[in-house]
């Protein structure tokens, strides 16, 4: 077995595990029971199932232009994604969304509820 068909071999493995990731990514936001739960769903094996394709994709291409641009790929869906799932968690949170008796821990009840306070409190002109 050459160089070339060993590639082919792990370029198939791990284009099958990146979908099977990606297939479980998709249960997962089907069958959790709250938006915070398919956040976690959809970010973290989407991600992971991406990179394993993307590996195959270069393992089989071969080909310098297209690793660099498989790489910026990367990089891109690892900087936007968390930012995406953080910005859709909060917009739930504060449009009641999810189902707080799952959460543990919520850190973030205190800042809505000062928040909330500052925009019902009248304006002071005592200066």
């Amino acid at each position: 077995m050459n160089w070339s068909q060993l590639a082919d071999v792990v370029a198939a493995i791990l284009l099958l595990l990146g979908s099977l990731l990606t297939l479980v990514a998709g249960v997962g936001i089907l069958r959790f029971p709250d938006l915070l739960a398919r956040i976690h769903a959809g970010t973290k094996p989407q991600v992971l199932g991406l990179v394993l394709v993307l590996s195959a994709e270069a393992l089989r291409v071969r080909s310098w232009p297209v690793l660099g641009m498989l790489i910026v790929v990367v990089i891109f869906q690892f900087l936007t994604i968390p930012v995406a799932a953080h910005m859709v968690g909060r917009g739930g949170y504060r449009t009641e969304q999810l189902d707080r008796d799952l959460l543990v821990v919520d850190d973030l009840r205190d800042d809505m509820m000062a928040a909330t306070r500052a925009e019902t409190k009248p304006p002071s002109y005592d200066d």
